[in-house]
């Protein structure tokens, strides 16, 4: 497993931008697919974003196409979140998450091994 820490969460109004980041500890995290997931209050974890091994993969919910973008620096052991033209309905939680199966590409959060503590993002209208 590798340990996970997001930073860059806050509030901001609609139509704004935040960039999350999940700095990475362990040898192995250039292997991991990382992913991001979001949690609402008295919702279920949904998610959000994922990026491959080496960065050549991502893929993303609906929900987020064309707003968001996830990208990694391998060499800074770090994933990110650029999430642009933000909504209310962004409200939530926001996990980073790692999956050590290399080329899985799941979108299912059990299928990630490795979890982040969280950070809020706040969207207000």
């Amino acid at each position: 497993q590798v340990q996970l820490v997001e930073s860059g969460g806050g509030l901001v109004q609609a139509g704004g931008s935040l960039r999350l980041s999940c700095a990475a500890s362990g040898r192995t995290f250039s292997s991991y697919t990382m992913g991001w997931f979001r949690q609402a209050p008295g919702t279920e974890r949904e998610f959000v974003a994922a990026i491959s091994w080496s960065g050549s993969t991502t893929y993303y919910a609906d929900s987020v196409k064309g707003r968001f973008t996830i990208s990694r620096d391998n060499a800074k052991n770090t994933v990110y979140l650029q999430m642009n033209s933000l909504k209310p309905e962004d409200t939530a939680v926001y996990y980073c998450a790692g999956d050590k199966i290399r080329g899985r590409h799941s979108t299912w959060g059990a299928d990630f091994d490795s979890w982040g503590q969280g950070t809020q993002v706040t969207v207000s209208s």
